[in-house]
């Protein structure tokens, strides 16, 4: 079977990883969609591998967790019982990121219930090696989810933002309502009130909508299939972390966090394919 060289792989996943869809890398590139996605689809594979073995074992002080929301085919509310069991439908990404060295640490694709945040916390937990503190937002699976995986063993508080009643104008589609105050809720520990904060994680919520051309919102450049969207995402972490060096650190994530000491450049990230192999 054909395989593109090195230096075309390395091209396609470049312009993949600064947020171009599937149809514009291959106008840019001049590949084929279908060996687009077949190179998509392995480096997601890697990507997950990768993380899975190596990103373990760490030290963490502060924690924040999140969901973002995406879709897939179309979103729940206009999807038949059958395409839903072919995967589409709204998908949420949950994502725990390291507020010191901006390290996403875990994340898990799934639907905004108990089941997704049980697995979600079970695989965070399972990364870090002592005790933390923990900050999510009011969503209240967060709190059996976070005592099954750590405990006692852990300083816990949720974040519950309160927002202004959102005006009846066509503007509202485009601007969220009004965040007009917050409140704590400490549910296990004693954690510091000053470090109980989601800005970090919220603020990657954001990259991810930017580096993703799949999370950008009212557009037609939505996933088609989960199983490409789960691909670019592992594909996007993955270069987060080990690629992509982060403005205020001036090094990668994945170096603050001592999981490397250079920073990763495309060639080996597509080396990660090498591996698999």
């Amino acid at each position: 079977m054909n395989r593109l060289k090195l230096d075309k792989r390395t091209q396609v996943i470049t312009v993949l990883v600064e947020g171009t869809s599937i149809n514009a890398t291959s106008r840019i590139t001049g590949v084929a969609k279908h060996t687009i996605l077949k190179l998509l689809k392995d480096m997601g594979c890697a990507a997950v591998t990768y993380h899975d073995a190596h990103v373990r074992n760490l030290h963490v002080r502060r924690l924040q967790c999140d969901e973002i929301w995406a879709f897939v085919g179309a979103k729940m509310k206009n999807t038949s019982a059958e395409k839903i069991e072919q995967g589409w439908g709204d998908v949420w990404t949950w994502t725990a990121i390291d507020a010191d060295t901006k390290l996403i640490v875990s994340y898990t694709l799934g639907q905004r219930n108990a089941g997704t945040a049980y697995t979600f916390m079970q695989d965070v937990a399972s990364r870090i090696t002592n005790r933390i503190q923990l900050t999510t937002d009011g969503l209240r699976v967060y709190a059996e989810a976070v005592e099954n995986a750590f405990g006692a063993d852990i300083d816990y508080a949720m974040l519950v933002k309160i927002y202004g009643a959102s005006n009846d104008g066509p503007e509202s589609r485009y601007s969220p309502a009004t965040c007009i105050g917050c409140r704590t809720g400490v549910l296990a520990g004693d954690p510091n009130p000053k470090h109980i904060s989601t800005s970090f994680v919220e603020r990657q919520n954001l990259s991810m909508r930017m580096g993703m051309r799949r999370f950008t919102r009212l557009t037609n450049g939505f996933s088609k299939k989960l199983e490409n969207h789960g691909h670019m995402t592992a594909l996007y972490f993955m270069h987060y972390n080990f690629c992509r060096i982060h403005k205020t650190l001036r090094v990668t994530p994945a170096m603050e966090a001592g999981l490397t000491d250079h920073v990763w450049d495309i060639d080996e990230l597509v080396g990660l394919l090498e591996d698999a192999h």
